[in-house]
């Protein structure tokens, strides 16, 4: 027997194996899903965290007519008299938000005015108060006023009848604001999507079990998943764990599909003997992909199970949480009708050093800190500890790539990814 030459790398490229870049699997992913989650109408106060089914227009102008901006004095420009010092007299009255000031206001004359208040008849300038000498039946300020001073034009934040929320938002509290002002009271949005989560190996426990044993390992993929999922907005269901038995994970995918818009396991997605996920995927699920070029998170399985996406992660907890983030969240976002979700990074100058071998994408879990990017002391995949203290990743390229101190690479916060 002669093996092959000791290469002491996992990662390592098999000859003759075809290879699936990162950027090929996403683009395969956004070009073959999309939503599956009807529409619903909700009331405003309970739209918080949903996904806009259609554009929302105004029904509204904001604001919704001419107010002062100040509490002050308004006047018509047009009236002021010529000279350094402007003395107008006081009409009767004062305008004052919700409570209007009724009929014309006398030519050449000011009225009292408080902010949003809604801008009488005649008058279109305001003289802040702190502006003026104020006697019991005139004021007095300066010239130079511009005409249109302190005030607010009707409809100039949003005009009634125009797009203000676009299709695929997800609605932030901000979003509430924006709606309610422009007087939107309901709102059509998609059904929540709902994950299917499951767990597979038979040295994986749930923490809830009792004390594991010498060969055991509790299940740390399960409570992060599902975590995930709740903070991105989506119904969770828990699959529990199944053992590495065929017919218990194909019961646990049909459970899953029956219950679920989407799958996503952990474990049992590689090649091994043991690698039931996969070989179940590729017998009856139509599995597309599963050597993914990245590290971590090599064996990524992408399959159908009864028209439902099924996203085989990695069994190792840093795998499977980067591979949930890369490839799983966009997938989810065209599944739930927020549209393919990107995310946003940062070019940011390097706190390490690092020689990386072409071939495949690499993730490395970093925070900040003084401006650059810091990484972990280790990049093992069983390295749970550095998901912790990370607060971030740092994407480095396909190729091949000597990283220096102060070498600008890119930073994706975890906030990028929605968590």
């Amino acid at each position: 027997m002669q093996p092959p030459p000791l290469k002491d790398d996992c990662f390592a490229m098999p000859p003759g194996v075809d290879w699936t870049p990162v950027d090929t699997a996403l683009v395969q992913l956004r070009d073959r899903l999309h939503a599956v989650t009807p529409v619903e109408t909700v009331a405003l106060a309970a739209a918080g965290g949903r996904i806009l089914a259609q554009d929302v227009s105004a029904n509204r102008s904001s604001p919704p007519y001419a107010n002062s901006a100040v509490d002050g004095y308004g006047l018509a420009h047009a009236g002021l008299p010529n000279g350094e010092i402007c003395t107008l007299p006081l009409a009767q009255g004062r305008a004052a938000a919700g409570g209007p000031l009724e009929g014309k206001l006398p030519d050449g004359h000011a009225v009292r005015i408080l902010t949003g208040a809604r801008l009488p008849e005649a008058v279109d300038t305001v003289v802040l108060e702190e502006d003026c000498s104020v006697e019991a039946d005139r004021i007095a300020f300066r010239s130079g006023l511009r005409q249109g001073a302190n005030t607010r034009k009707a409809g100039e934040d949003v005009a009634k009848g125009a797009v203000v929320l676009a299709r695929g938002r997800r609605l932030q509290p901000q979003d509430l604001a924006l709606l309610a002002s422009v007087g939107v009271a309901e709102v059509p949005v998609c059904r929540r999507l709902r994950v299917a989560v499951l767990s597979t190996g038979d040295e994986v426990l749930d923490i809830a079990a009792g004390p594991a044993k010498d060969a055991q390992i509790y299940d740390a993929n399960r409570p992060m998943l599902l975590h995930v999922l709740q903070r991105w907005g989506y119904d969770a269901v828990d699959l529990g764990h199944v053992q590495d038995d065929p017919a218990m994970v194909e019961d646990a995918f049909r459970n899953g599909a029956a219950q679920a818009d989407a799958i996503i396991t952990s474990g049992g997605a590689s090649a091994g003997d043991e690698d039931h996920v996969s070989a179940v995927l590729k017998a009856k699920g139509g599995l597309q992909n599963w050597r993914i070029a990245m590290k971590p998170g090599r064996p990524l399985a992408l399959a159908l199970w009864d028209g439902v996406p099924v996203f085989g992660l990695p069994g190792n907890p840093v795998a499977a949480l980067v591979c949930t983030l890369i490839f799983a969240r966009p997938a989810l976002g065209v599944l739930a009708g927020a549209g393919w979700l990107a995310p946003q990074g940062f070019s940011v100058p390097a706190a390490f050093g690092k020689s990386k071998k072409a071939g495949r994408r690499e993730y490395l879990r970093a925070r900040i800190r003084d401006g650059r990017a810091e990484v972990y002391h280790s990049e093992g995949s069983g390295r749970i500890s550095g998901l912790s203290w990370a607060e971030g990743l740092v994407e480095l390229g396909d190729g091949a790539q000597d990283v220096g101190q102060g070498d600008l690479v890119t930073f994706y916060p975890y906030g990028a990814f929605g968590l």
